[in-house]
Protein backbone atom coordinates (compact mmCIF):
# COMPACT_ATOMS: atom_id res chain seq x y z
CA UNK A 1 0.00 0.00 0.00
CA UNK A 2 2.53 2.79 0.75
CA UNK A 3 4.60 2.15 -2.62
CA UNK A 4 0.68 3.15 -4.44
CA UNK A 5 1.01 5.71 -2.24
CA UNK A 6 4.47 7.05 -2.53
CA UNK A 7 4.31 6.84 -6.32
CA UNK A 8 0.69 8.89 -6.27
CA UNK A 9 2.86 11.49 -4.68
CA UNK A 10 5.27 11.70 -7.31
CA UNK A 11 5.10 14.31 -9.97
CA UNK A 12 4.53 14.38 -13.40
CA UNK A 13 6.56 11.40 -14.68
CA UNK A 14 6.60 7.46 -13.45
CA UNK A 15 8.45 5.25 -14.69
CA UNK A 16 8.66 6.40 -17.85
CA UNK A 17 4.91 7.06 -17.98
CA UNK A 18 3.40 10.62 -17.95
CA UNK A 19 0.67 11.26 -14.77
CA UNK A 20 -0.93 14.47 -15.51
CA UNK A 21 -2.43 14.35 -12.00
CA UNK A 22 -0.28 11.94 -10.19
CA UNK A 23 -0.24 14.32 -7.85
CA UNK A 24 -3.91 15.26 -7.21
CA UNK A 25 -4.70 11.53 -6.52
CA UNK A 26 -3.18 10.77 -2.90
CA UNK A 27 -6.65 11.90 -1.19
CA UNK A 28 -8.16 10.06 -3.25
CA UNK A 29 -10.31 6.54 -2.61
CA UNK A 30 -8.58 3.64 -4.97
CA UNK A 31 -11.38 1.48 -4.95
CA UNK A 32 -12.85 4.02 -6.87
CA UNK A 33 -13.89 2.91 -10.59
CA UNK A 34 -13.85 6.65 -12.00
CA UNK A 35 -10.23 7.39 -10.49
CA UNK A 36 -8.75 4.40 -12.41
CA UNK A 37 -10.82 5.14 -16.11
CA UNK A 38 -9.54 8.66 -15.36
CA UNK A 39 -5.96 7.65 -14.98
CA UNK A 40 -5.79 5.16 -17.83
CA UNK A 41 -7.30 7.89 -19.82
CA UNK A 42 -4.89 10.51 -19.02
CA UNK A 43 -1.67 8.56 -18.99
CA UNK A 44 0.72 9.27 -22.01
CA UNK A 45 2.14 5.65 -22.57
CA UNK A 46 3.59 7.13 -25.34
CA UNK A 47 5.91 4.72 -26.70
CA UNK A 48 5.44 2.04 -23.20
CA UNK A 49 2.57 -0.08 -24.09
CA UNK A 50 2.50 -1.21 -20.43
CA UNK A 51 2.54 0.52 -17.06
CA UNK A 52 2.96 -1.41 -13.39
CA UNK A 53 2.45 0.76 -10.42
CA UNK A 54 4.52 -1.95 -8.65
CA UNK A 55 7.03 -4.00 -10.92
CA UNK A 56 6.64 -5.92 -13.80
CA UNK A 57 6.60 -9.62 -15.28
CA UNK A 58 10.51 -9.75 -15.56
CA UNK A 59 10.92 -9.19 -11.90
CA UNK A 60 8.96 -11.83 -10.75
CA UNK A 61 9.20 -14.50 -13.49
CA UNK A 62 11.78 -16.70 -11.25
CA UNK A 63 8.58 -17.09 -8.68
CA UNK A 64 5.75 -17.73 -11.84
CA UNK A 65 7.20 -19.82 -14.06
CA UNK A 66 8.04 -22.61 -11.23
CA UNK A 67 4.69 -22.62 -10.41
CA UNK A 68 3.33 -23.00 -13.94
CA UNK A 69 6.13 -25.98 -14.33
CA UNK A 70 4.73 -27.52 -11.21
CA UNK A 71 1.00 -27.20 -12.52
CA UNK A 72 1.97 -28.59 -15.91
CA UNK A 73 -1.01 -31.09 -15.62
CA UNK A 74 -3.25 -28.96 -16.64
CA UNK A 75 -2.39 -28.06 -19.98
CA UNK A 76 -2.80 -25.07 -20.91
CA UNK A 77 -2.67 -23.57 -17.26
CA UNK A 78 -5.81 -21.30 -16.48
CA UNK A 79 -4.45 -17.91 -15.04
CA UNK A 80 -6.01 -15.21 -13.64
CA UNK A 81 -5.01 -11.53 -13.29
CA UNK A 82 -7.72 -9.87 -10.95
CA UNK A 83 -7.36 -5.87 -11.26
CA UNK A 84 -5.18 -6.13 -14.42
CA UNK A 85 -4.66 -2.99 -15.18
CA UNK A 86 -2.67 -1.72 -17.90
CA UNK A 87 0.58 -4.38 -16.00
CA UNK A 88 2.47 -6.63 -18.17
CA UNK A 89 2.08 -9.77 -15.89
CA UNK A 90 -0.82 -10.98 -18.36
CA UNK A 91 1.61 -10.40 -21.57
CA UNK A 92 4.95 -11.40 -19.88
CA UNK A 93 3.07 -14.71 -19.56
CA UNK A 94 1.71 -14.70 -22.19
CA UNK A 95 4.39 -14.05 -24.94
CA UNK A 96 7.30 -15.28 -22.71
CA UNK A 97 6.02 -18.51 -20.77
CA UNK A 98 7.46 -21.58 -22.23
CA UNK A 99 4.62 -23.35 -20.62
CA UNK A 100 1.30 -23.32 -22.47
CA UNK A 101 -0.96 -20.32 -20.94
CA UNK A 102 -4.47 -19.55 -21.23
CA UNK A 103 -4.66 -15.85 -19.46
CA UNK A 104 -7.44 -14.09 -18.45
CA UNK A 105 -6.71 -10.54 -17.31
CA UNK A 106 -9.71 -8.63 -15.82
CA UNK A 107 -10.23 -4.88 -14.70
CA UNK A 108 -13.12 -2.56 -13.96
CA UNK A 109 -11.80 -0.20 -15.71
CA UNK A 110 -13.09 -0.41 -19.39
CA UNK A 111 -10.42 2.17 -20.27
CA UNK A 112 -7.72 -0.39 -19.04
CA UNK A 113 -9.36 -3.35 -20.55
CA UNK A 114 -9.90 -1.67 -24.49
CA UNK A 115 -6.41 -0.51 -23.74
CA UNK A 116 -4.82 -4.28 -23.38
CA UNK A 117 -7.57 -5.67 -25.92
CA UNK A 118 -5.65 -3.22 -28.57
CA UNK A 119 -2.42 -4.20 -27.85
CA UNK A 120 -3.20 -7.58 -27.52
CA UNK A 121 -4.29 -7.27 -31.29
CA UNK A 122 -1.47 -5.36 -32.53
CA UNK A 123 -3.30 -1.48 -32.38
CA UNK A 124 -1.70 1.92 -31.52
CA UNK A 125 1.02 1.61 -34.12
CA UNK A 126 2.38 -1.77 -31.80
CA UNK A 127 3.37 -5.51 -33.32
CA UNK A 128 0.25 -8.24 -32.35
CA UNK A 129 1.36 -9.69 -29.31
CA UNK A 130 2.59 -13.50 -30.07
CA UNK A 131 2.43 -16.72 -27.82
CA UNK A 132 5.42 -17.51 -26.35
CA UNK A 133 3.84 -21.33 -26.87
CA UNK A 134 1.75 -22.46 -29.37
CA UNK A 135 -1.33 -23.26 -27.45
CA UNK A 136 -1.17 -20.30 -25.02
CA UNK A 137 -3.48 -17.79 -25.10
CA UNK A 138 -4.87 -14.28 -23.98
CA UNK A 139 -7.65 -12.19 -23.02
CA UNK A 140 -8.82 -9.24 -21.17
CA UNK A 141 -12.79 -8.13 -20.00
CA UNK A 142 -13.89 -6.15 -17.56
CA UNK A 143 -15.43 -7.05 -14.55
CA UNK A 144 -15.57 -6.70 -11.08
CA UNK A 145 -13.08 -8.60 -9.04
CA UNK A 146 -15.43 -8.83 -5.98
CA UNK A 147 -18.04 -10.54 -8.13
CA UNK A 148 -16.70 -12.87 -10.29
CA UNK A 149 -19.85 -14.85 -11.36
CA UNK A 150 -19.84 -13.46 -14.54
CA UNK A 151 -16.00 -14.77 -15.65
CA UNK A 152 -15.70 -18.08 -14.30
CA UNK A 153 -17.16 -20.91 -12.23
CA UNK A 154 -15.75 -22.61 -8.88
CA UNK A 155 -12.68 -23.57 -9.16
CA UNK A 156 -11.68 -22.53 -13.16
CA UNK A 157 -8.38 -21.79 -12.49
CA UNK A 158 -5.16 -23.10 -11.57
CA UNK A 159 -3.42 -19.74 -10.99
CA UNK A 160 -4.72 -16.06 -9.79
CA UNK A 161 -2.12 -13.05 -9.57
CA UNK A 162 -3.16 -9.74 -7.37
CA UNK A 163 -0.97 -7.24 -8.29
CA UNK A 164 -2.22 -4.49 -5.58
CA UNK A 165 -5.84 -5.29 -5.97
CA UNK A 166 -6.05 -6.18 -2.37
CA UNK A 167 -4.10 -2.63 -1.29
CA UNK A 168 -6.69 -0.42 -3.56
CA UNK A 169 -9.76 -2.63 -2.59
CA UNK A 170 -8.87 -1.86 0.96
CA UNK A 171 -8.88 1.43 0.88
CA UNK A 172 -12.95 1.13 0.67
CA UNK A 173 -12.95 -1.06 3.84
CA UNK A 174 -11.56 -4.38 4.59
CA UNK A 175 -15.15 -5.76 4.19
CA UNK A 176 -14.38 -5.52 0.46
CA UNK A 177 -10.83 -6.86 0.65
CA UNK A 178 -12.07 -9.62 2.15
CA UNK A 179 -14.96 -10.33 -0.54
CA UNK A 180 -12.50 -10.07 -3.12
CA UNK A 181 -9.91 -12.67 -1.22
CA UNK A 182 -13.28 -14.91 -1.06
CA UNK A 183 -13.98 -14.21 -4.56
CA UNK A 184 -10.37 -15.24 -5.91
CA UNK A 185 -10.44 -18.22 -3.71
CA UNK A 186 -14.24 -19.53 -5.04
CA UNK A 187 -12.53 -19.34 -8.28
CA UNK A 188 -8.88 -20.99 -7.59
CA UNK A 189 -8.95 -24.63 -8.15
CA UNK A 190 -8.16 -26.18 -4.70
CA UNK A 191 -4.99 -27.35 -5.72
CA UNK A 192 -4.18 -23.74 -7.29
CA UNK A 193 -1.91 -20.83 -5.90
CA UNK A 194 -3.15 -16.87 -5.68
CA UNK A 195 -0.99 -14.68 -5.52
CA UNK A 196 -1.15 -11.57 -3.67
CA UNK A 197 1.64 -9.15 -4.48
CA UNK A 198 2.15 -6.03 -2.53
CA UNK A 199 4.91 -4.02 -0.27
CA UNK A 200 2.51 -4.52 3.00
CA UNK A 201 4.24 -5.82 5.66
CA UNK A 202 3.39 -9.59 6.50
CA UNK A 203 2.32 -8.60 10.18
CA UNK A 204 -0.27 -6.50 9.07
CA UNK A 205 -1.28 -8.65 6.07
CA UNK A 206 -0.59 -12.31 7.11
CA UNK A 207 -3.12 -12.32 9.88
CA UNK A 208 -5.87 -10.59 7.06
CA UNK A 209 -5.16 -13.15 4.87
CA UNK A 210 -5.05 -16.20 7.18
CA UNK A 211 -8.45 -14.83 8.81
CA UNK A 212 -10.00 -15.06 5.22
CA UNK A 213 -8.66 -17.92 4.22
CA UNK A 214 -9.76 -21.04 6.27
CA UNK A 215 -8.31 -24.25 4.80
CA UNK A 216 -5.77 -22.74 2.26
CA UNK A 217 -1.77 -22.33 3.32
CA UNK A 218 -0.62 -19.18 3.49
CA UNK A 219 3.35 -18.42 3.40
CA UNK A 220 5.25 -15.01 2.22
CA UNK A 221 7.91 -14.52 -0.14
CA UNK A 222 10.34 -11.59 0.10
CA UNK A 223 11.15 -9.31 -3.51
CA UNK A 224 13.33 -6.87 -4.39
CA UNK A 225 13.97 -4.64 -3.46
CA UNK A 226 12.79 -2.79 -6.92
CA UNK A 227 13.56 0.90 -7.10
CA UNK A 228 14.53 1.03 -3.73
CA UNK A 229 11.04 -0.83 -2.53
CA UNK A 230 11.06 -3.94 -0.60
CA UNK A 231 7.92 -5.82 -2.02
CA UNK A 232 6.12 -9.91 -0.97
CA UNK A 233 4.09 -12.35 -2.50
CA UNK A 234 1.54 -13.52 -0.34
CA UNK A 235 1.26 -16.91 -1.41
CA UNK A 236 -2.57 -18.20 -0.57
CA UNK A 237 -2.26 -23.00 -1.60
CA UNK A 238 -4.55 -25.52 -1.70
CA UNK A 239 -3.13 -28.82 -1.64
CA UNK A 240 -0.71 -30.14 -3.81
Amino acid sequence: MAALRRMLHLPSLVAGVCLPFAGSLAGSSLADRCLWDRLHSQSCLGSVPTFDWFFGYEEVQGLLLPLLQEARAACPLRVLDVGCGTSSLCTGLYTKSPHPVDVLGVDFSFVAVAHMNSLLEGGQGQTPLCPGHPASCLRFMQADAQNLEAVASSGSFQLLLDKGTWDAVARGGLPRAYQLLSECLRVLSPQGTLIQFSDEDPDVRLPCLEQGSHGWTVTVQELGPFRGITYFAYLIQGSH
